[in-house]
């Protein structure tokens, strides 16, 4: 602890914009009334926390202001005595404090409670034994006033002064045990049973042994400390586990929330055993789903996942999936994703079928509700769940493809999308199933609105029809689609009829229609016989043709003409193979006359023309050739797709595996516990003091394994060696926050008074308080914390100066600029996945760009990907197996996010100028985009940075 934080405790914040008064002012003030005495008292309190000594305002306080019973003066009054000087120079105490250890004497025996209590709380700050030995009577009365508030800091004086100084009360942890019995208030018991933890260990656990049963009954804070006892102990003394476990048991039902979860917490460092772990995983569970905060439910979700991670838990959690589902009820799409996730990772053949049964209900349920914004998100991590189950348990796939099929008349087109993919997976893995999906396909394909969920419809019908009656269907939904044609004359006569009456024209085109094919009659009718009806009620396909989207037509030129193919070779009478060719013709021709006409909003582009004109080429030669590329190549590439990605997703999972399978080398030692020493034991960290760190904002980050990267690393000099006050600063970066520690040396020979350290931010960070004034002795240091938040993952730099009075001088404030400080966004950068549609989709959605240029000293491709990889943090996307062999360049897209939710993408596009070489460097671009200009910019700053290689 440095010296200017051992002098109080008490901060108060100071507005330093008026001028301190003079001692003689404030003397007459403080023999005024009570208010001016309480105003003059405050101004006192502050000019002595500036570092002003004021020797000559003790005794007029202690004569005109102690002596008063006023409550706010009494409580500014143990403010000011905690921080008054009060000893002389040469160590010994003031003769004045007599008069005040009296007083306080009196008010340790006054009978109003509350100045009994904060006379208490004052003494526990003290640090002079002369002045607490004669309070030392009084302080023992305390433990048996009627009021909880007195006793309970009765106690904690009692254990401050036995910390401090022993010979003062050497019987209190026998006093305290014999108060601990006989107390009824919880706070008292708490304050009674912490000390006795840290002052006498074994009393505690007497204590505790002797009520092991009640422990139910008692308040949640003395649950609390006796659940860290028992920690301490268990892992201190592993003999004493089977002793206190059953107590740790009795807890998990606590009525309290922070008391389970810290029972829990610590069952599972206790005991590995299967009930254990399945005791403290329902505990974990019962708490996601009570607690209504969504932090609370992700931090709890985070210590099952940390549980799974361990290999010999993992089955006892699989146990609890259906439980772990029930989860699935809190609206927050994050926690809906980690418990999937989660369930995912923990589904086995046992329980699949029961995974499946409750995932499709939560589809079902998020059909038709519209009020909740991340619905739509929710559908779709509940497709992508179920389709990952599909291509696990390929039995799961019949009872899932029909529920959701439904989905693909959706209007949200990205879970359309993935369901269109796992159908495709699905239909081409599973053969079994492909009547089944087909019919399901050609139930929903009139109803599907989205254009790209229409396009892949039309593939796979396409594709995948092989009966006769299928192919026939297909035709019929097609012209159902389409409607009347052809369509520009039925487009221009609707036009030109709009002022007939509708019954006139609901029967013409209805009469023609029926003769040629029964299956689609009604429908034309209905749709070509309301002309004087708005757009919508065009057929889907012919909407989309209107609109101006060739590119459908030029899909269903494709799907045409397979199925007219694969139809000639399964029929064989030569009429219906011409009638079928011909109407599959008239439909392509029919389109390519609507593209040229001026009724589409855009006209036809010509690669649409050319592959609707190849396909009529196709179908009037029918040449074998044409017919193995169109019903055979096409799928023979989706099956090497797929294939390549499942080898990926297997690479993936056992490398994950292998992550997880503890190894053990065959000369490692083996550890007896019977002979082992205690404190090897105890060689886990103590969850307890971790907690706590993280709470203070001090976690101890882990450092990089190589030895050089040591904290000095991170000091940043500040001004000169040369300039009047040398300042350097380490920076401590936490999660949300960064803490600078600055060491000021003053390196003059004079008093430095009002030292301040002055900062200013820029960027998103923010100054949490202003650092206090200091007073520096000639040649002294001293050390100044401030804290800056920090609220996004831009570069982020602070600047500042000190400024500080020489005593004695009568020059105005001295000022020494500081060097600025910049802030590394690498330790808020998280490498990340995410899917390639995402990828795309955010590629698009993402305004701001980067572009570097490469630069570097690196000569090979897949070197300078890894040192990118490594100085930004980032995750590759692109899989191995693509970037794998040596063809002189190299692309790959990267993504990271930061831990304030905010997205980076980057795509790698290098090459090596062969030309020049084979020392020739990289050369090439990095793009990066992010939503937020800063977080583009500050990336590509630190590429730019760390390009270069340097050499050790």
């Amino acid at each position: 602890m440095t010296a200017a934080e051992n002098v109080c405790y008490t901060l108060i914040n100071v507005p330093m914009d008026s001028e301190p008064p003079s001692e003689i002012s404030l003397k007459n003030d403080l023999k005024g009334d009570v208010k001016l005495k309480t105003e003059a008292l405050k101004k006192v309190i502050i000019m002595i926390l500036n570092g002003e000594k004021l020797p000559g305002l003790l005794m007029t306080i202690i004569r005109f202001v102690l002596p008063l019973q006023d409550h706010t003066i009494k409580k500014l009054l143990l403010v000011f005595w905690e921080i008054v000087p009060k000893t002389t120079p040469d160590g010994r105490l003031l003769q004045e404090m007599i008069l005040v250890c009296d007083a306080y004497r009196k008010d340790l025996q006054h009978p109003n409670e509350f100045i009994r209590g904060s006379t208490l709380r004052f003494l526990c700050k003290l640090k002079e034994a002369e002045l607490l030995e004669p309070l030392m009577p009084a302080i023992r009365a305390c433990l048996e006033h009627r009021h909880s508030y007195v006793r309970r800091n009765a106690v904690l004086a009692i254990y401050t002064i036995y910390r401090n100084f022993e010979h003062l009360i050497p019987d209190a942890p026998e006093l305290i045990h014999d108060f601990l019995v006989n107390e009824k208030d919880a706070s008292c018991k708490r304050n009674a049973f912490m000390m006795l933890i840290h002052a006498d260990q074994d009393r505690a656990l007497d204590y505790l042994s002797t009520c092991i049963d009640q422990v139910q009954t008692f308040g949640d804070i003395l649950q609390l400390v006796i659940v860290e006892l028992i920690y301490k102990v268990c892992h201190a003394n592993p003999s004493e586990r089977a002793r206190f476990i059953r107590c740790i048991y009795n807890l998990l039902q606590s009525s309290s929330p922070a008391v389970k979860y810290e029972a829990a917490g610590t069952l599972v460092t206790l005991s590995s055993a299967p009930t254990a772990i399945k005791a403290a995983a329902q505990c974990y569970i019962d708490l996601i789903i009570k607690e209504s905060d969504n932090n609370v439910k992700l931090i709890v979700l985070d210590r099952l996942i940390e549980l799974k991670e361990h290999p010999s838990h993992e089955r006892v959690l699989q146990d609890l999936v259906m439980d772990i589902l029930r989860v699935l009820s809190t609206p927050d799409l994050e926690v809906r994703k980690k418990t999937l996730q989660l369930a995912l990772d923990l589904v086995s053949s046992r329980n699949v079928e029961e995974l499946v049964i409750v995932l499709k209900k939560e589809v079902i349920k998020t059909n038709n509700v519209t009020e909740h914004e991340d619905t739509d998100k929710y559908r779709q991590l509940l497709v992508r769940t179920l389709h990952s189950c599909s291509v696990r348990f390929p039995d799961m796939a019949a009872n899932v493809i029909p529920v959701l099929m439904e989905f693909l008349s959706d209007n949200n087109e990205a879970a359309a999308a993935d369901v269109l993919e796992f159908v495709r997976e699905a239909i081409q893995r599973f053969d079994n199933l492909r009547p089944l999906i087909v019919e399901k396909m050609l139930e929903v394909f009139h109803s599907i609105k989205s254009v790209k969920i229409y396009r892949g419809a039309l593939w796979i019908l396409g594709e995948y029809c092989s009966t006769k009656e299928d192919i026939q269907s297909v035709m019929t939904e097609v012209r159902r689609s389409l409607g009347e044609i052809p369509i520009v004359e039925s487009e221009i006569k609707k036009e030109a009829g709009e002022l007939k009456p509708e019954e006139e024209v609901s029967v013409g085109p209805a009469q023609k229609l029926v003769t040629e094919m029964g299956t689609y009659a009604t429908q034309s009718a209905l749709s070509s016989s309301r002309p004087a009806k708005k757009e919508e009620d065009r057929p889907p396909l012919r909407g989309f043709l209107l609109d101006g989207d060739f590119f459908v037509a030029a899909s269903l030129a494709t799907t045409l003409t397979k199925i007219a193919l694969r139809y000639v070779s399964l029929v064989q009478e030569k009429k219906k193979q011409n009638s079928f060719i011909a109407e599959a013709m008239l439909l392509m021709a029919t389109i390519l006359h609507l593209g040229k006409s001026s009724l589409p909003k855009k006209p036809i582009t010509d690669d649409d023309v050319d592959r609707i004109s190849l396909c009529l080429k196709v179908l009037s030669e029918c040449s074998p050739l044409m017919n193995d590329i169109f019903n055979k190549e096409c799928r023979q590439s989706l099956s090497h797709m797929l294939s390549a990605k499942l080898e990926e997703e297997k690479l993936s999972q056992k490398k994950e595996s292998e992550k997880r399978n503890v190894t053990v080398q065959p000369d490692d030692p083996i550890s007896f516990m019977q002979l082992t020493a205690k404190n090897e034991m105890s060689s886990k960290e103590d969850q307890f003091q971790l907690s706590l760190l993280a709470a203070m904002g001090n976690t101890q980050r882990k450092e990089a394994a190589d030895p050089l990267a040591s904290k000095l690393n991170k000091v940043t000099q500040l001004t000169g060696f040369s300039d009047p006050v040398y300042a350097e600063a380490y920076v401590h970066v936490n999660q949300y926050d960064i803490v600078l520690d600055v060491l000021v040396v003053n390196q003059t020979s004079d008093t430095l008074q009002n030292c301040t350290l002055e900062l200013a931010t820029l960027g998103d960070l923010k100054l949490v308080e202003k650092p206090s004034p200091l007073t520096l002795a000639p040649h002294d240091f001293a050390n100044i914390k401030a804290n800056v938040k920090v609220a996004s993952t831009e570069n982020g730099i602070i600047f500042g100066n000190v400024v500080y009075d020489v005593s004695g001088a009568a020059s105005d404030r001295n000022c020494v600029v500081l060097s600025d400080i910049h802030i590394d966004i690498m330790d808020y950068i998280q490498p990340a996945s995410c899917t390639d549609a995402e990828f795309r989709q955010m590629w698009a959605e993402f305004e701001w760009e980067n572009k570097v240029t490469v630069n570097t000293n690196i000569v090979d491709l897949n070197e300078y990907l890894q040192h990118i990889l490594k100085s930004t943090n980032m995750k590759c996307l692109t899989p191995e197996k693509a970037l794998s062999g040596y063809c002189g360049f190299m692309a790959a897209n990267l993504y990271a996010r930061s831990i304030f939710g905010e997205d980076a993408l980057a795509n790698v596009s290098i090459e090596k100028p062969i030309h020049l070489g084979p020392e020739a460097p990289v050369t090439g671009h990095i793009r990066i985009r992010a939503k937020s200009q800063g977080m583009a910019l500050s990336l590509g700053d630190k590429i730019n940075l760390s390009q270069k290689k340097t050499s050790l």
